[in-house]
This record gives structure tokens, sequence and C-alpha cells, in this order.
């Protein structure tokens, strides 16, 4: 069989997730929203009090302010990343800090932007809070999955694990190959395709589409049906097991493929957000140098 599914958990703690993806939201009463607020609230009051003899950009003493406080934010909030990665983080603080980096990422973009003084331009300056956004809505793209999806793979699963799933999977190819013996060529070549190839898995779009349009399953079931169409009535009764078999596959099969998609999108938004991190690093290393070092 040739299965590429990615390592997955079992139902449980799949629901024990799910619990923990819904529950940094509220965590200590929105205690992080709350202080997200009051320095979106404090930024707005900067950046009003503050009335340069020009325009206001960054490089007034609100200007500075701000910029030293996004700058601080964007540290902070990549430490996370690689501190929520840690074993040594246990349960509660981990669901802290999600909770933080949730609320202060978005209040980041109120500062950040305020900071900018809305002046945009082709400039290094530019180039890192475009980056910023972009990080920062990944982000959010990645709050969306992890709400959304470990709820459809609980459900995809109908009480079973991944495992059993594939198990059964297995077993059923066996009870094929056996019944294939007793048949005529033609279904037993389609039977043996099918068996053969028990694709899960794959590619990239593969994983994330979840379609295989080129099913050996499927077409055993077409094929198999066709010829029992053909047969006679004492022939039927053996096709009839084939087709429960077939039938029964391609349940399974549609479910570990559904599972291996939700997973797949659960993971798919990290290739976009840790680059644009690293890069948005690099860009916002550029701008603190140019501006305190070339202006």
């Amino acid at each position: 069989m040739r299965a590429h599914a990615p390592r997955t958990e079992a139902g449980p703690r799949l629901a024990h997730e799910e619990d923990k993806h819904t529950s940094f939201f509220r965590y200590r009463n929105y205690f992080y929203l709350k202080i997200a607020t009051v320095a979106v609230i404090v930024s707005i009051a900067l950046y009003y009090v503050d009335v340069p003899y020009g325009e206001r950009y960054g490089g007034t003493w609100a200007g500075y302010i701000l910029g030293t406080a996004g700058a601080l934010l964007i540290l902070w909030l990549m430490w996370f990343g690689y501190r929520k990665r840690s074993y040594r983080v246990n349960q509660g603080k981990l669901e802290a800090w999600l909770s933080a980096h949730v609320y202060l990422g978005g209040a980041l973009l109120a500062i950040a932007t305020l900071h900018t003084g809305w002046h945009i331009g082709w400039n290094i300056h530019t180039a890192a809070y475009l980056l910023m956004c972009a990080v920062i809505f990944s982000g959010f793209f990645g709050i969306f999955c992890y709400l959304r999806y470990p709820t459809l793979i609980t459900d995809n699963r109908g009480g079973n694990t991944m495992p059993q799933i594939l198990v059964r999977i297995a077993v059923i190819n066996d009870e094929l190959r056996m019944g294939a013996m007793t048949i005529d060529d033609a279904t037993a070549k389609l039977v043996t395709e099918a068996v053969e190839r028990t694709e899960i898995g794959g590619s990239g779009w593969r994983q994330m589409s979840g379609t295989y349009p080129n099913c050996a399953t499927d077409k055993a079931l077409v094929g198999v049906n066709d010829i029992a169409s053909r047969s006679s009535l004492e022939q039927q009764a053996t096709y009839r097991q084939v087709l429960v078999l077939l039938n029964e596959k391609k349940t399974l099969l549609a479910r570990a493929r559904r599972d291996v998609s939700y997973k797949a999108m659960m993971d798919v938004w990290l290739y976009f957000h840790v680059p644009l991190s690293f890069a948005l690093l690099a860009a916002l290393t550029a701008h603190v140098v140019s501006v305190f070092f070339y202006w």
C-alpha cells in the first residue's frame, strides 16, 4: 500500500487540542485582549498628542516611542514562535503566550501603522512595514485554521483514529486479494490494481486538495459493477462481496484523504509565516540601522 499520510494523533487528543485552540482566546478572562486594547489606545493618544511642525512621521518623539514599542513587540513575538516549540513549556504557560501572541500581534498592526505616520514609499522602511503586515495576516489565517480544522478532523474520523482507518484499509486489501483469486481475470486485474495503488497523501498539492482523479479503487468499482451487470445471477453473489469491500475501502480512503487534507491546511500557512518572519527581521534590522546611522 502506497500511503504517504503524515503522523496523526488519536481522536481524544485532537479533542483536547481543539479545547486548547479555543481557550487561549479567553485566557484569564481576555487578559491579553485588554492589554492589547490599552496599548492601542495609548498609541493613538501619543499619535495625536505629538504635533510636529510638519507632517507626522516616524522620526518625532512619539514616532520613536511607537517604533521602539513595535520593534520590541516583533522581537518578542518571534521569540514566542521559538519558545512554543520547546518541550519544557507547560500547557498553562503555552496558552498564556499564545493568547498574548494573538492579541499583541493585532495591536502591533495599529502601533506600527501609527509609527509610519501614513507615509508609504519605495524604500526599506515601507518594505519592513509590508512584511510585518504579511506576517500578521498569515498569522490570522493560522488562527482560522487551528480553530476550524480540529473539529473537522474529529468529525471526519467518526470516532476512529487515523491508524485504525489505515489498518482497516490494509485488512480490506488482504480480503480483496483473496477474493481476486476466485473471480475472472478482468475483475482480478481491476481489484489487484486497486490494492496495489492505494494512494493517501503524496505531493503537497495532493495533500491539500484531497483529490485523486486516477484513483484505482474508483476505477475498480466502475469496472466490477459493469462486469457484474453482465454476469449470471449465480456469479453476482461473488461480485457483490467484492463490491462491498471496494465500497467500504472507498469510504475509508475518502476519510483518510480528508484527514490528510485538513492536517495539510493546518500546516501550510507556516511555510509562508516562518520565512516571512525572518524576512521581516532582516528588513527591521535594515530599517533601524538606516534610521540611526544614515539619517
